[in-house]
């Protein structure tokens, strides 16, 4: 990955600094994060890179395709690698899980809003409010409290769960059942 990264900067004339590597790996590590939860692992490293680098470095690889954010809900952008933004999120309203699924279980809304209204849908960009399956039943996923507990007080820790890869990053509210597409 970081050899692929390298490679796309040099070729565009742009540096391979501390800062963006720092900021790539961030990223790669925490999967869906703010630039806030960027630059706070980036400052275990690195305690004098500020703020407003990690947002230019966001941008930049944004702009070269490497990572690509996605909007869960009201606050800030999260980011992931761009390799990776295939992929549709449902977030739970009611502990802030995100699961990943894979465009293929949308398929059918997909068709249907295309053959319906003409609708192009960009399902990279795709999210579901509800309800997740530990909450809808009071089961707790493994690590995850059975208490119902603000999203946004849920800890930005992976959590494991069935049917797909799941973050524990917190994200904003929804309506239960709703589904959003996000920029």
């Amino acid at each position: 990955m970081t050899q692929a990264w390298d490679k796309a900067l040099r070729a565009r004339g742009y540096r391979v600094t501390p800062q963006r590597q720092l900021v790539l790996a961030a990223v790669t590590k925490l999967e869906h994060a703010t630039p806030e939860e960027i630059w706070a692992d980036v400052q275990q490293t690195a305690s004098g890179v500020n703020i407003s680098t990690i947002y230019r470095a966001l941008e930049l690889l944004e702009q070269l395709g490497l990572v690509t954010h996605t909007h869960l809900g009201h606050g800030a952008p999260r980011y992931h690698l761009a390799a990776e933004a295939e992929h549709v999120h449902l977030v739970c309203a009611e502990c802030g899980r995100i699961t990943q699924i894979s465009p293929e279980a949308v398929a059918p809304l997909v068709s249907a809003l295309a053959d319906g209204y003409g609708f192009q849908t960009d399902v990279g960009h795709l999210t579901v409010f509800g309800r997740c399956a530990s909450c809808r039943t009071g089961v707790p996923a493994a690590g995850v409290p059975a208490a119902s507990v603000p999203a946004a007080s849920v800890p930005a820790a992976s959590v494991p769960a069935e049917g797909g890869a799941v973050r524990g990053a917190p994200a904003g509210r929804g309506r239960a059942g709703e589904a959003r597409p996000t920029t």
